[in-house]
């Protein structure tokens, strides 16, 4: 394979939903792909692609483990996408702190010895906490969570290191990302699960809106700013910039499922660090990158379904 992409590249969070989603395409483009999980990561998402990679076990909070690494592999590209704490199930709090804050330093610190291309840092969209207004990477962050307030820490540290050093690092804070392989207790697999089965699983209130947006367009984001730096310490959005209520996304569902079924809503409550409204303010992403998502919401869905009748490994 020609590389389209120059390495080594390193992934970290590669079992995840967007790093395994960014590592299927990577394979295509790269032929020296490396990525950082933990001994006992759940690997089902890429099981498939271990011919196609290096694996290194390590935990990231270690940092004599991270440098051994980052010694041998002089990484030019580093997406860094370890986190742990966005699910409900993911309480603890030590772990929250090392896996998103220490594990950022400790990475960082050791990528920082040598001359990469490239540091991609992936924040949260929880990072601005409460806000009426669509949320603007310069806007003032109230994290309201363990998991937004280390995730907000390793924002900053990484725009720190980039700025005083005048070292190529961004961060990337995704929203409301759904598609292929994403954890099936989230609400969309959930809901077509459901749906593909007749049944309609408990839902929040109709009004709840979202900023959601394809895991591919997502995934075209950050080979993007790949090959284009606009400064020292950037924050971009990443989102669609436009909301979706919980009521359009279960309508649209079930007209695509064909399910028999009348929802009913408010039988869950919503968590309570969930805004109301959660929109991306997109205008600087839009500004400085040749890029907008291109997958509607509607075809966003039957991509879904098509790929969970044609994958048969979900755990």
């Amino acid at each position: 394979m020609e590389s389209l992409i120059k390495g080594p590249v390193l992934i970290t969070g590669a079992a995840g939903f967007i790093g395994s989603n960014l590592l299927r395409r990577l394979v295509t483009k790269c032929s020296n792909i490396n990525i950082i999980i933990k001994s006992n990561s759940d690997t089902w998402r890429i099981n498939d692609l271990s011919n196609s990679i290096n694996v290194y076990n390590c935990d990231l909070s270690d940092y004599l483990q991270v440098e051994k690494i980052i010694d041998e592999l002089k990484p030019k590209i580093i997406f860094h996408l370890a986190a742990y704490g966005a699910y409900s199930y993911q309480t603890d709090l030590d772990l929250i702190r090392k896996i998103n804050l220490d594990s950022t330093i400790n990475l960082l610190n050791a990528c920082l010895k040598y001359d990469f291309k490239i540091f991609i840092n992936t924040g949260s969209n929880s990072e601005y906490g409460f806000k009426k207004d669509p949320m603007k990477e310069s806007d003032i962050l109230e994290p309201n969570s363990y998991y937004s307030v280390f995730k907000s820490a390793s924002t900053h540290f990484c725009q720190y290191e980039s700025k005083s050093k005048k070292r190529p690092i961004v961060t990337l804070r995704p929203f409301h990302v759904y598609g292929p392989f994403e954890e099936r207790t989230r609400f969309i697999p959930k809901l077509i699960n459901h749906l593909t089965q007749g049944k309609c699983p408990p839902l929040v209130s109709p009004e709840i809106k979202r900023d959601m947006i394809f895991i591919d367009d997502v995934v075209d984001f950050y080979l993007t700013v790949l090959n284009k730096l606009n400064g020292y310490g950037k924050i971009y959005n990443v989102g669609s910039g436009i909301e979706r209520s919980i009521r359009d996304v279960v309508e649209i569902a079930i007209k695509i499922t064909g399910a028999d079924v009348t929802p009913i809503f408010g039988t869950m409550h919503n968590r309570d660090w969930d805004n109301i409204n959660w929109r991306a303010d997109m205008s600087f992403t839009f500004k400085n990158f040749n890029w907008t998502p291109k997958i509607d919401l509607n075809t966003g869905l039957k991509k879904i379904i098509t790929w969970q009748n044609s994958f048969n490994q979900l755990p």
